[in-house]
């Protein structure tokens, strides 16, 4: 059985969580950041040098980085790679979306969640929680256009890319006390994959 380290409200553990779902894959989840610490500690940096989550192990296999996990998941558990079609341009398609959240949406989006989330309301940085949700409404705004007249990010088929940023969705639409521009097709779009199953069991969980 896989091992996953890390805190089930880490956005980029759940995105492992909810692809295990899609695989019927079992794994067991150890606690690790956050609250529950270990990321200093020797044995874990062993597994993983960087001291971040998710990382797991799967016999003697070991992977740290999200996206790195759910391409192995997908192409070593994955029916006829169902979630990572091996078409190159259908691959190379859903590899750009995954790297755009990791080099573009992730940085953006940090400081929003951090701050509204995370922060008090007495100690946030309104200045910039301002600045970086207008940066992120462009963000959404693109992908909202990239969206006009498909069902899914790629292919027409659900995979990697929209569990990917299905995960940042949810905390998108969760945010509160904010003003959001109307985006039809990208909330068309969160509609339809909050109804997976291992979104609602993974993903649209309270914010934390």
């Amino acid at each position: 059985m896989i091992t996953i380290w890390g805190r089930a409200n880490s956005v980029n553990v759940q995105k492992v969580l909810w692809c295990c779902d899609e695989l019927v894959l079992p794994f067991q989840r150890v606690d690790a950041g956050g609250q529950f610490g270990h990321l200093d500690e020797p044995s874990y940096l062993a597994l993983n040098p960087n001291g971040k989550i998710p990382t797991i192990v799967d016999g003697n296999f070991v992977l740290w980085e999200s996206n790195a996990i759910l391409r192995y998941l997908a192409m070593e558990y994955g029916p006829s790679s169902v979630l990572y079609p091996t078409d190159p341009k259908v691959r190379a398609s859903i590899d750009r979306w995954l790297d755009w959240s990791t080099s573009t949406l992730a940085p953006t989006e940090r400081p929003v969640f951090i701050g509204l989330v995370r922060t008090p309301p007495e100690q946030r940085d309104s200045a910039q929680i301002s600045a970086a949700f207008e940066q992120l409404s462009q963000l959404w705004k693109l992908l909202d256009h990239h969206l006009r007249g498909r069902f899914f990010i790629e292919n027409e088929r659900f995979s990697l890319a929209d569990i990917v940023l299905g995960a940042y969705a949810r905390r998108w639409f969760g945010l509160e006390g904010v003003e959001r521009e109307p985006l039809p097709n990208l909330e068309r779009w969160y509609q339809r994959i909050a109804q997976r199953q291992g979104f609602r069991k993974y993903i649209g969980v309270p914010l934390t």
